[in-house]
């Protein structure tokens, strides 16, 4: 079943109220909301690298509170133990049985703010839930529900003391962007309205979780030309015969680009994707995905660079396929 335009009129609508509130507390950076968005509606996760400062938190917070579903945070430390992430099997003297205590991750919407702060082996409790949505403990599944979504954050600087993620746990994050700085009439409004402590906490929710599952059931319905599809696999191939790249995206990073892709088309109003719209998240979702070969990185050559030239070089489809 191929999403109508009735439909896809209706998720426009909705994407553009979810948006609109987020930008209540998240001034002058609506693009990167409407990547935040696509990002949960997408049933992926997100990864915001900035600089302290620029509002990562307040992006994560105010996006939580805009759904009408559970919400934690967790605030990665050297010190933090992966039960504290997951949860723990405590003993129960009274009724003689182990009972399971749920943590911090069994919520809709999770901050895992500065990530890179925690040790690899805490890291690395989040591989499991992030892919299949479940939990193990003590050899038994949890499941955590759905939504689901991580929204981690991490600065630039700052590096001593923080565990780079390794790429197998950048591979589970959908997308990665950045907020940069406001601009200066955004910046202004901010100052004029210096003494709200949190502008996040004072949002409302604008659609449940059943609604947001509801439209992550209908963006799998978008439609895709089978030349679109073979425009991401050219992506793909060419990331990884590019001169400058180690490893180039793999089948997972094409399944997160159409995905994506489909929601991103649904929240324009279009009950199909088109070439921009591939291209258009090509920066977000793949480039975290690339490995640039050292020679490069060191002449200065990034991830973006190298991924912005093989997409150029490619010629988008013009028409469908027969």
């Amino acid at each position: 079943m191929t999403m109508t335009p009735d439909e896809a009129r209706w998720f426009a609508g909705t994407v553009d109220t979810i948006v609109a509130n987020v930008g209540r507390s998240v001034l002058g950076k609506e693009h990167v909301i409407r990547l935040a968005v696509t990002c949960l509606l997408t049933e992926g996760h997100l990864l915001l690298e900035d600089y302290p400062g620029t509002g990562k938190t307040s992006l994560a917070k105010s996006l939580a509170n805009t759904v009408q579903g559970t919400q934690s945070r967790i605030q990665f430390t050297p010190d933090l133990l992966p039960g504290d992430v997951t949860g723990v099997t405590i003993y129960d003297q009274r009724s003689q049985r182990f009972e399971f205590h749920k943590g911090p991750i069994f919520a809709s919407i999770v901050l895992a703010d500065e990530i890179n702060r925690a040790s690899p082996k805490t890291q690395s409790a989040l591989l499991e839930v992030m892919e299949e949505g479940t939990v193990t403990v003590d050899g038994v599944q949890h499941d955590v529900g759905s939504p689901f979504m991580v929204i981690a954050t991490q600065n630039p600087v700052e590096q001593a003391g923080t565990y780079r993620l390794p790429e197998a746990q950048l591979d589970r994050f959908l997308m990665k962007t950045s907020l940069g700085y406001p601009d200066h009439q955004a910046t202004v409004r901010l100052l004029a309205d210096a003494s709200t402590r949190s502008r996040a906490g004072e949002l409302a929710p604008v659609v449940t979780a059943e609604v947001v599952a509801q439209m992550a059931g209908l963006a799998d319905t978008v439609h895709v030309d089978p030349a679109v599809l073979e425009y991401v696999s050219t992506i793909a191939t060419e990331s990884r015969r590019a001169a400058d790249i180690r490893v180039g995206i793999s089948v997972r990073g094409c399944l997160a680009l159409v995905r994506s892709a489909k929601t991103w088309a649904a929240g324009q109003g279009r009950h199909y994707v088109i070439p921009d719209d591939v291209k258009a998240l090509v920066e977000p979702v793949l480039t975290h995905r690339v490995l640039v070969d050292p020679e490069a990185e060191f002449a200065g050559r990034t991830a973006s660079d190298v991924m912005q030239r093989v997409v150029a070089d490619i010629a988008p489809p013009a028409q469908r396929a027969a």
